[in-house]
């Protein structure tokens, strides 16, 4: 089924020797890529450690943090531990069960029974009967053993290690997701951080603008609807600063959250956020997706687990062989119980057991396995499926951003020069005082708008690094 999968997936996404931005350092010259012979680039980012992938000293800080107290991670690794445990117990049922046990009782039978009598009519040394009531002493050592001739606990063990295996690649994925995400909220923040910048510097520039406009109205150059529209666009720019500075906030303790820690400030660099060029690696090819994602291992090993769990279902229609043994002393008096060979006890049997009639809670047992399977191999399809097309819209997105995001460069500088030609004219009674209005707006909604759309391209890179298997290393 994997190489079938292989096919698939060659064929489903050319992503091959296709480049994507990655990290936050800027970056001149790139280097090349290693490649096989066939010319095929097969560098991924996946195999990048996250620590040399995120470069920026105060998010590996973070991270390194979240690794160390993230309460989902803590619960992944409890599950770990469950599954190493239940491979333990299905070891145990491969090897005789031995136990040990010690007994004291004492009985009275009735004379006139078949015991009785005989008990009455013995002598256990010559002139001493047997006591009435007797005593009944024991301790020894018993061993119960199910062959596994149909491979049944084999199968069960091989099970459970695939689902330990499983959990393991469960923790992996709980590691990239975890890893992306606070990389994520880590640049949210420092775009939410500039576009507060930005706001405070045009609240600036509007108090002034209207301080110009309030000259003008005493010197009957303009109206008091024109002081009046400037004051309101500064309350609307004091009102936008609040609403980022909450969204800070909570962007921190989205942060501090996954961090597994009470509110506080984060630290962090809210300086060049613009200027921050990602470097550039390759995205491999579409094989190596199978090898790095850990959530498409963890189906396989769970396909794994499901036909393992198919073969000990059926196994139950078949006999069980089960060898029972036991070896001790027993006697009616202390003084005799290690008195030997006399007080000695042992047995050994042997016993085949298979189900015969009324088998429905087996067959049962068996269609749910099948079912299970089933659902463990429609499970394997669809994580494939998803981790493909992730990487398909990551690649396009970062595309797309990084030609949108040069066109709201030029828009922003086009805007920022308008905003100084539009006071001239103000200034010269060549332009009214909407005009201005309209270009201050404009002019914060695009660099709002740019600082967002290098949020995206930062969150774009950070996604493709974990759509292609990356940050659990």
């Amino acid at each position: 089924m994997y190489n079938r999968y292989l096919g698939i997936l060659g064929l489903g996404l050319a992503f091959a020797a296709c480049k994507v931005p990655v990290g936050t350092q800027q970056v001149e010259n790139r280097s090349t890529p290693a490649s096989y012979g066939n010319g095929q680039d097969t560098t991924t980012a996946a195999t990048i450690e996250w620590r040399k992938f995120f470069t920026d000293p105060y998010l590996v800080k973070l991270i390194d943090s979240a690794l160390a107290h993230n309460q989902e991670l803590m619960i992944t690794l409890q599950e770990i531990e469950i599954a190493r445990n239940d491979i333990r117990v299905r070891q145990g049922a491969l090897v005789p069960t031995v136990t040990g046990r010690a007994g004291a009782g004492l009985e009275k039978v009735g004379r006139y029974t078949s015991q009785g009598a005989g008990d009455a009519s013995t002598e256990i040394t010559p002139g001493k009967e047997v006591p009435d009531p007797l005593g009944d002493l024991s301790i020894g050592a018993y061993a119960n053993w199910e062959v596994d001739i149909w491979k049944k606990l084999h199968n069960a063990k091989k099970a459970a290690v695939s689902r330990y295996l499983a959990t393991v690649e469960g923790r992996n994925f709980v590691l990239t997701n975890l890893v992306a995400e606070i990389a994520n909220s880590y640049y949210e923040l420092l775009a939410l951080d500039n576009q507060l910048t930005i706001v405070k510097q045009n609240i600036e520039l509007q108090k002034s603008a209207l301080e110009i406009v309030k000259a003008q109205k005493e010197a009957t150059r303009a109206t008091e609807l024109a002081v009046k529209k400037f004051e309101a666009e500064v309350l609307k720019s004091q009102s936008l600063e609040f609403d980022i500075a909450q969204k800070i906030k909570e962007t921190e303790n989205k942060i501090n959250y996954l961090l597994g820690r009470y509110p506080q400030e984060i630290d962090r660099d809210k300086s060049e956020f613009l200027n921050i060029v990602p470097a550039m690696v390759t995205a491999g090819i579409p094989s190596q997706l199978l090898a790095n994602r850990p959530d498409i291992k963890q189906a396989e090993l769970e396909l794994t687990a499901a036909k393992l769990d198919v073969k000990v279902a059926r196994a139950e229609f078949y006999p069980s062989l089960g060898i029972s043994a036991g070896i001790g002393f027993q006697a009616f008096n202390p003084s005799y119980l290690f008195k030997l060979p006399e007080s000695l006890l042992y047995n050994l049997a042997g016993d085949l057991a298979g189900p015969l009639i009324n088998r429905n809670a087996i067959k049962a047992e068996f269609n749910s396995a099948n079912a299970r399977q089933l659902q463990a191999m429609y499970n394997y399809e669809r994580v494939i499926l998803n981790a493909f097309l992730e990487v398909s819209n990551q690649l396009s997105n970062i595309d797309n951003l990084e030609k949108s995001y040069n066109l709201k460069s030029k828009q922003v500088a086009a805007l920022t020069t308008s905003i100084d030609i539009s006071n001239d004219l103000f200034k010269s009674a060549r332009a009214d005082y909407l005009e201005v209005l309209m270009t201050q707006r404009d002019a914060l909604e695009a660099r709002l708008d740019l600082i967002e759309t290098k949020q995206q391209q930062f969150a774009a890179v950070v996604n493709v690094y974990r759509d292609l298997g990356g940050g659990w290393r």
